[in-house]
């Protein structure tokens, strides 16, 4: 069984085409508004869970980045 949010995505949503991405993703959304406020945590503690999944967006974001730069450069 997949164990993190990062696990799943990579395995199961990194197949996805970006719409499907997006609906999903709207899907899970729309169901966290319909749920009572006390099952959210809304702390402002960042876990270690939280700090890693940040940091591994953050460096996914700037490699995606830095790659499309280059491609531009490339170009002219």
């Amino acid at each position: 069984m997949l164990a993190t949010a990062q696990e799943i995505y990579t395995q199961i949503l990194g197949e996805l085409s970006p719409n499907e991405r997006l609906r999903l993703a709207t899907l899970i959304l729309n169901d966290l508004v319909e749920q009572p406020l006390s099952v959210i945590n809304q702390s402002d503690t960042w876990t270690e869970q939280d700090q890693s999944d940040l940091l591994s967006f953050s460096s996914q974001y700037a490699v995606t980045s830095l790659y499309e730069t280059e491609n531009v450069d490339d170009e002219y």
